[in-house]
């Protein structure tokens, strides 16, 4: 069984917390992965900016960033896998939303499964759409496409 905790700096907890937990378990069930514990801390723009610049060497904020850990502990006999944490800016992914003319809903469903298979173990060198860490992400969304977690016109 997975579990997904979620933890915000500088913001406060956003109402559709919930079905983020209930979307990333949903998309580590699809990866077939179990056992996992996953973080998510949801922050602004100043917390994202921070952690860019001090594990990437970029004084800019981002969208997300993934933080591998990759241990696997016991708990009360069975073993919890812990893939490290996914960190997401509310504020830039508003920012993207606008951007790309989609809902914060979309891109906060595609933030969240981009992290998950970073944490996986995939990456990507560019952001071409052909790479296949990109192409498995988009697959993934389209599968969930009626899944929702920031309700229609809502906001956290």
């Amino acid at each position: 069984m997975n579990n997904v905790t979620i933890n915000t700096e500088e913001i406060s907890p956003p109402a559709w917390s919930d079905a983020v937990c209930t979307y990333a378990v949903k998309i580590l069930e699809e990866i077939k992965r179990d056992n996992w514990e996953l973080s998510i801390l949801f922050c602004g723009n100043k917390t994202i900016k921070n952690l860019n610049n001090q594990y990437r060497n970029k004084d800019e904020p981002t969208d997300i960033l993934s933080f591998n850990l990759g241990e696997t502990v016991k708990d009360g006999g069975r073993d919890i896998y812990l893939p490290g944490d996914i960190v997401i800016s509310l504020e830039t992914l508003r920012e993207n939303a606008q951007y790309f003319e989609i809902t914060e809903d979309e891109e906060l469903r595609r933030l969240l499964i981009h992290g998950i298979l970073h944490l996986d173990g995939m990456d990507h060198q560019t952001t071409d759409s052909n790479e296949p860490m990109l192409v498995l992400q988009e697959k993934i969304l389209s599968k969930f496409n009626n899944e929702h977690i920031i309700p229609a016109g809502g906001k956290d």
